[in-house]
């Protein structure tokens, strides 16, 4: 009992969420500064994930007989039940048992298997059916209905479903919020689908034990369980993207795969350490021991954008952050990520993101109120 309370307070030390934080050498960091959301040595992922604010929203575990089948709509329709005033909703699935069919309108229909995870990253409507055209049991309007008494604590974190026959299959949903505005570059280069496969080769898997975690929790019935087995679904999120980034193949580009190569790897870890730093190309390509022109065009090759846009998006990514999060005065939050004039932040930001930085404090205010 005393290694399960210890592997869980390790595994929920490191969640995403955590109001506060503590940088490497010790110091407490504060509170509404930008080096809330971006701690010397940590990595990018971790520093995306931080920043674009992952949060977990739903989490429970499905007992389907045969037939079965649930149609999910647009992630839209759903965002402000699941999680009122997220930008935006990604949904996961962990197959435990069973299998069957996954189709996203117009895009995929694949086969799916125990053993498997599936995300869908981009909000898009889609269907798990047992058979390819199994009618389902929950179309898009009863599933939000569904949603609706899940998230106001009127149904069981096991949910039993179908009709009652043979086979049987078992999975674990989970529903993420974060932002994708201004700039999320873990989503924005995923499939629509992202199927991974958990491992099967007798290693340690973190993914198994952070899934054993939650359900042993969920069966317990504790006070705060709810709140635990929520960050432990933001766990199992970042171990999923861990594991994808794992499997991409050599030759493949996105903002993940920047991550793996060694000389944009570098680079990115230089950006997003130190975001208010005055970079130069020509700083950025001594510093990764590459010419000014290879540096530039692999970047953009691998990431998809330029290393100076790159750094203006994250930029401004940490300053939507601070706008939305903090009470920072404008100039200050500019200052923040390397703006010496908050016209020039004023104007920087609203290039890219479209509004003033104080229509956008104006408009996080909102939400938070009709979230409440």
């Amino acid at each position: 009992m005393v290694q399960a309370h210890d592997q869980m307070s390790s595994l929920l030390a490191t969640s995403s969420t955590a109001l506060g934080a503590v940088r490497s050498d010790g110091a407490s960091v504060a509170v509404g500064s930008s080096a809330q959301y971006r701690m010397h040595g940590t990595d990018p992922l971790s520093d995306v994930l931080r920043t674009v604010k992952l949060s977990g929203a739903l989490f429970f575990l499905v007992d389907a007989s045969f037939p079965w089948g649930v149609e999910v709509p647009h992630a839209g329709a759903f965002s402000s039940i699941v999680l009122p005033g997220a930008q935006h909703v990604v949904s996961y699935h962990i197959m435990l048992k069973g299998r069957g069919w996954v189709n996203i309108p117009g895009v995929t229909s694949t086969w799916f298997e125990a053993g498997e995870v599936l995300v869908f990253p981009h909000g898009d409507p889609y269907s798990m059916l047992c058979e390819p055209n199994q009618p389902p049991e929950f179309d898009a309007e009863a599933t939000i209905d569904w949603f609706r008494d899940m998230a106001a604590g009127k149904l069981p974190f096991v949910s039993k479903e179908g009709g009652g026959g043979e086979p049987r299959s078992e999975f674990v949903c989970g529903f993420l919020g974060c932002d994708m505005q201004p700039f999320n570059p873990v989503l924005s280069t995923l499939p629509r689908l992202l199927r991974i496969k958990r491992s099967r080769d007798g290693r340690e898997d973190l993914l198994s034990h952070l899934i054993d975690l939650t359900l042993a929790e969920a069966r317990q019935q504790r006070v705060g369980g709810e709140s635990i087995r929520l960050r432990l679904s933001e766990l199992v999120f970042v171990e999923v993207m861990r594991q994808y980034l794992e499997t991409l193949p050599a030759r493949e580009t996105g903002w993940l795969s920047g991550l793996r190569d060694p000389a944009i790897g570098k680079v990115l870890v230089m950006l997003h350490e130190q975001p208010a730093h005055p970079w130069t190309l020509n700083e950025l390509a001594s510093r990764a021991s590459m010419s000014r022109t290879a540096l530039a065009a692999r970047f953009s090759h691998v990431v998809g954008h330029a290393p100076m846009q790159y750094l203006t998006l994250w930029r401004m990514q940490i300053a939507a952050r601070l706008l939305a999060d903090s009470s920072m005065k404008v100039a200050a939050v500019g200052h923040e990520i390397g703006y010496e004039s908050e016209a020039a932040f004023s104007r920087a930001f609203k290039k890219t993101v479209g509004v003033s930085p104080a229509a956008w404090r104006d408009g996080a205010v909102q939400r938070f109120c009709s979230a409440g």
